[in-house]
C-alpha cells in the first residue's frame, strides 16, 4: 500500500512539472509572438535598416560616443526620413523620433503625456524633480499649471528687470578682470552663475553671492551631472531598471546629487517661511515672487500645495530657470562672436534705444524695442537649441503621412533636428537672424521653431526667459565686442540642455558706451 502511495505521489509531482513546463512553453511562445508582432509593427515605421539591427543592442551600437558624431548620425537619418524615424533601444524598446513640423504638430497639439515608464526620460527625473510641472501629467499637471500661471503675469515679471541688470553688472565686473589679464573668458560657467543668481533672486528673493564666490557652484555642478546621468541612462537599456541603476557608481552619485539639490531648495523654502512669519506684523515692501505664489496658491476647493508639492515645483523652476537660459545666452553670444556683422547691428540698436541715458541699465520699456536682438536670440536658439529634445508617450494610435505611430509608443520630439531640417530651413547650419524678421517669420509653420515647446504643455516661463536673455546679452554687448578664441575648439555636448564639452571661450574687447558712461 505504501509503495502505491509513493507511486501516486511521484506521478502527481511529475504531472505538476509537465503542466508547469507546458505552461512555460505556451507563455514563452505567446510572449515571442507578441514581441514579433510588436517588432513588425514598429519596423514598418521608416528608420534604421535591418542590417543595422543587433539582437541585443538594437541600434544603439551605431551611435558614436561623442555628441557631434551622434548629431551627424541623426542628421543622416533625417535626410532619409524627413518626418519620422524609428530606432531600437536594445531588443525590446522602440523609440520614434519626429523632426518635421507636420509630425511635430500632431504630437504637440494633442494632450499626450510626458514620457514615463520604461526608457521615458521623465521617469528618470522623478527622484530629482518629483511631480513638478515639467514631469507631472493629467490632473496633477493641470492643477499645478492653473496655480502657477499667476507667477508669470505681466505685473510680476516687470520688477525682475532690475534684478537682471544687477546680476548682469556683477557678470560684467568679472569680465573686466579677464580683460585686464588679457585672457579669453569661458562663457558657459560664468553665464550659468549669473542665471543662477537671477533665478534665486527673482523666484525666491534669495541672495548668496554665488557670482562673487567663483565661476562654479556646487548646485550648478550637481545639476550638470544629474542632466548627463539621465541622458546616459536612457541610452543604456541595462540601466533602465531602478534596482540595477542604483547599484552602479553612477546611480549612487545620482542619488547624492538629488539629495544635495533638495537640500538647497529646502533651505530656501525654510528661510522664506520664517521670513514670512516675521513679516506678518510689518507691511510688505518687496515684489511678489514665485515662492510667494507657491506658498499662497489655493485651488478651487481652497486647498494649497503640500510641502512636497512646493519642493517639487521649486526644484523644477530652479533647474529650468537657470540651466536653459544659460545655454541660450551662451550659445547666442558665441554665434554673435562668430558673426561680427550681426553683433554690430545689435550694438547699434542697443545704443539707439539707450541713447542719452546716464546709466547702462536696460529698462522694461526697452525690451520690446530690441527687435533685432530678439531675432538674433531666436536664431541662436534655432542653431543651438537649448533643450535638444522632449518626449511623449502615446495613449492612442496617431496616423502620419508616412506611417501610423502605435498606442504606447515612446516619441522623442528631436527639436535640434527639427531646427536643422533642410526640408524646412534653407541653409540650416548658417546663422541668419533675418529668418525671424516680421514678414519672414509669418511665413514659417508655427511648429517649425519650438524652443519652448508648443501647445498646452509649452514652457510657462518663456517670457521670463526671453526678457532675461535680452537684458543679459544687451548689457554685455553694450560694453564689449566679442570674438572667438581661435586656440579653443568649441564642441557641442548633449544632455538635458545643450552644453559645450570644454566650454565656450571668447575674447572681450571694450567698446565706447554711448549712454554717458565708459
Amino acid at each position: 500500500m505504501a509503495v502505491i502511495e509513493v507511486s501516486v505521489t511521484s506521478l502527481g509531482i511529475q504531472l505538476i512539472y509537465v503542466i508547469a513546463g507546458v505552461f512555460s512553453i505556451v507563455k514563452a511562445l505567446t510572449l515571442w509572438s507578441s514581441y514579433r508582432s510588436m517588432k513588425k509593427r514598429y519596423d514598418e515605421i521608416p528608420g534604421f535598416e535591418d542590417k543595422d539591427y543587433h539582437w541585443l543592442m538594437g541600434n544603439i551600437h551605431k551611435f558614436p560616443s561623442d555628441t557631434e558624431g551622434r548629431l551627424q548620425l541623426h542628421r543622416g537619418l533625417m535626410m532619409k526620413n524627413p518626418r519620422v524615424c524609428r530606432m531600437w533601444l536594445g531588443p525590446f524598446v522602440p523609440n520614434i523620433f519626429v523632426h518635421h513640423p507636420d509630425s511635430v504638430k500632431l504630437i504637440l497639439k494633442s494632450s499626450e503625456p510626458k514620457a514615463r515608464g520604461l526608457a521615458g526620460s521623465y521617469e528618470y527625473l522623478l527622484p530629482w524633480l518629483g511631480e513638478g510641472l515639467l514631469v507631472s501629467n493629467g490632473d496633477r499637471w493641470a492643477r499645478s499649471r492653473r496655480l502657477l500661471t499667476p507667477a508669470f503675469h505681466f505685473d510680476i515679471l516687470r520688477p525682475y528687470v532690475g534684478i537682471y541688470n544687477e546680476a548682469s553688472t556683477l557678470l560684467l565686473n568679472k569680465m573686466a578682470d579677464h580683460v585686464k589679464d588679457g585672457k579669453s573668458l569661458e562663457l558657459f560657467s560664468n553665464v550659468s552663475m549669473c542665471t543662477l543668481d537671477i533665478i534665486l533672486r527673482c523666484a525666491f528673493s534669495y541672495e548668496n553671492d554665488c557670482q562673487i564666490k567663483g565661476n562654479t557652484h556646487p548646485y550648478v555642478k550637481a545639476v550638470n551631472e544629474l542632466s548627463q546621468t539621465i541622458l546616459n541612462r536612457t541610452r543604456m537599456p541595462l540601466l533602465h531598471p531602478d534596482f540595477i541603476f542604483h547599484l552602479t557608481s553612477e546611480g549612487r552619485r545620482f542619488r547624492r546629487n538629488c539629495d544635495f539639490v533638495h537640500t538647497v531648495t529646502e533651505e530656501i523654502i525654510t528661510k522664506r517661511k520664517q521670513a514670512l512669519k516675521e513679516m506678518e506684523s510689518s507691511p510688505k515692501n518687496r515684489y511678489l515672487d514665485f515662492l510667494d505664489i507657491l506658498l499662497s496658491a489655493k485651488d478651487e476647493s481652497g486647498n494649497g500645495l503640500s510641502d512636497a508639492e512646493i519642493r517639487d515645483e521649486a526644484d523644477t523652476f530652479l533647474f529650468e530657470g537657470h540651466d536653459t537660459t544659460a545655454s541660450a545666452i551662451t550659445w547666442t553670444l558665441y554665434a554673435l562672436a562668430s558673426n561680427p556683422f550681426h553683433q554690430t547691428k545689435i550694438q547699434q540698436e542697443i545704443d539707439d534705444v539707450t541713447k542719452g541715458r546716464s546709466c547702462e541699465d536696460i529698462q522694461w520699456e526697452d525690451l520690446s524695442k530690441l527687435q533685432y536682438l530678439a531675432q538674433c536670440i531666436k536664431e541662436g536658439m534655432r542653431l543651438y537649441t537649448p533643450v535638444p529634445f522632449i518626449q511623449r508617450r502615446l495613449t492612442k494610435d496617431i496616423k502620419m503621412q508616412d506611417c501610423t505611430l502605435p498606442n504606447g509608443a515612446l516619441i522623442t520630439l528631436h527639436l535640434y533636428n527639427l531646427h536643422h531640417n533642410p526640408h524646412v530651413w534653407a541653409d540650416p547650419d548658417v546663422y541668419d537672424p533675418n529668418r525671424f524678421q516680421h514678414g519672414a517669420a509669418r511665413e514659417l509653420d508655427t511648429y517649425s521653431f519650438v524652443p519652448f515647446s508648443a501647445g498646452s504643455r509649452n514652457c510657462i516661463g518663456q517670457h521670463f526667459a526671453m526678457n532675461e536673455e535680452k537684458t543679459v546679452i544687451a548689457r554685455i554687448l553694450q560694453r564689449y565686442t566679442l570674438s572667438t578664441d581661435c586656440e579653443h575648439k568649441v564642441q557641442k555636448k548633449l544632455s538635458a540642455v545643450l552644453r559645450a564639452e570644454q566650454g565656450v571661450h571668447v575674447i572681450l574687447k571694450p567698446r565706447k558706451i554711448t549712454t554717458g558712461q565708459q
